[in-house]
């Protein structure tokens, strides 16, 4: 009969490591709930042609991947795995049960080795962290901290609520983004056909009756010639700038230069601002309250700021607690943030409630940020009719100059 080891908590919630034989997973666990011990993990102890065998199954269940995990597949994960742990099923069957339902890609993969590893002993956070691509080190960190202070399925299930939080907030912005882009898609794909199809046969009519072009005609024709012979470089012209800020980007001077650059821009430097904000004060909070060490929780939140401004003021708080100081007063002296801020994580540093006023911050932003870019796209629509109404105007009265001209001769 197999041999199950397990963690489990006592009625005085004092942690107990044994191990007990049963005939599978669902055996063993009643066989320690009716020792009275609430189960945290429960681990098959397998032999080593045994352990051979599975893994040899494992690897042959995966599949060719490219790429990494969505956001999305792994929050749902997170969410599914957490109303496992809260139904009371053991870590692994629960790792079972996901793995199988999911559909191929780089996390079922990833899941596979997991099972494998905590099959052999290994701790849960220690296998994810074996996957950087599938589990960055918040997660890691979170899972760690969860293990340790025997209550996963909570941590799991704040993880799952940072992860939907943080992809609302990142749909919303992209969702408000796709209606301008597609705007001035469709705006510049009519501008291109206009110049490409429409001008060159005023063109001609214009040269059979050999009319007198004022400035303005000269100057569309000549841009509707350049086009016909250069349109090629109306996608490049994008992908060129891209190019150019990736290349700036890959030096640490201009990397930072270009952070700084955005923040300034006027309403899209605040809602970059707001959006960085919201996304670091949540994680930070979500880390301080599920127990991560206030500077390993510092850290991880600097390498997900993606900003190299914010990035620079999370190392001078890091600086300031190995240091004993406090975390408000290099927020306050970066000026990167409102005074709202800055008080309101002084009042937590005070009270000893940090975390909770972090996420209240995130929640005041989250806020803030949907309130902006809905502003942003209210200004963007009228300045893209406006801009729109210009453009075809300007190109109806260069068109029908020369033509009342001609009308005005042919009436004489």
């Amino acid at each position: 009969m197999p041999t199950y080891k397990f963690e489990a908590l006592n009625t005085s919630g004092q942690e107990v490591k044994e191990s007990v034989e049963a005939a599978n997973e669902d055996e063993a666990s009643q066989k320690i709930k009716a020792m009275g011990y609430f189960v945290t993990k429960l681990t098959a102890v397998a032999s080593k042609s045994g352990k051979g065998k599975k893994k040899k199954t494992g690897k042959s269940r995966k599949t060719f991947t490219i790429g990494g995990v969505s956001q999305k597949g792994l929050t749902i994960f997170t969410r599914q795995f957490s109303t496992l742990q809260d139904a009371g099923l053991p870590v692994l069957r629960s790792l079972r049960i996901l793995e199988k339902q999911m559909k191929p890609g780089v996390l079922k993969n990833s899941l596979i080795d997991v099972v494998e590893d905590v099959e052999s002993g290994m701790t849960l956070s220690e296998s994810f962290a074996r996957h950087p691509k599938a589990f960055d080190r918040l997660y890691v960190n979170m899972v760690k901290a969860g293990e340790a202070g025997g209550a996963l399925e909570i941590i799991l299930q704040r993880l799952a609520e940072f992860k939907e939080k943080a992809a609302s907030l990142k749909a919303k912005i992209i969702g408000a983004m796709i209606y301008p882009l597609v705007v001035i898609f469709v705006a510049v794909t009519i501008l291109t056909f206009i110049m490409v199809m429409i001008i060159p046969k005023f063109k001609k009519i214009f040269d059979e009756f050999q009319l007198q072009l004022p400035t303005a005609t000269k100057t569309l024709i000549g841009i509707s010639n350049w086009t016909a012979s250069y349109w090629y470089f109306i996608p490049m012209f994008p992908l060129g700038i891209y190019l150019l800020l990736k290349l700036i980007r890959m030096t640490r001077a201009g990397n930072y230069a270009l952070d700084r650059i955005t923040l300034w821009i006027p309403v899209i430097g605040g809602l970059v601002e707001k959006t960085i904000v919201a996304r670091t004060m949540r994680t930070l909070g979500t880390l301080i309250s599920s127990g991560v060490p206030i500077l390993e929780a510092l850290s991880i939140v600097r390498e997900t700021a993606n900003n190299a401004v914010f990035e620079r003021m999370f190392q001078r708080v890091l600086e300031s607690i190995r240091e004993g100081d406090t975390i408000a007063d290099p927020l306050r002296q970066s000026r990167l943030v409102d005074d709202m801020v800055v008080n309101m994580v002084e009042v937590g540093e005070e009270t000893g409630d940090l975390d909770t006023m972090l996420n209240k911050v995130a929640d005041f932003y989250d806020e803030e940020v949907d309130n902006l870019v809905k502003s942003l796209i209210s200004l963007l629509e009228p300045i893209m009719i406006v801009f729109l109404g210009i453009t075809i105007g300007g190109i109806v009265i260069s068109l029908f100059l020369p033509l009342i001209k001609l009308l005005e001769g042919l009436s004489k």
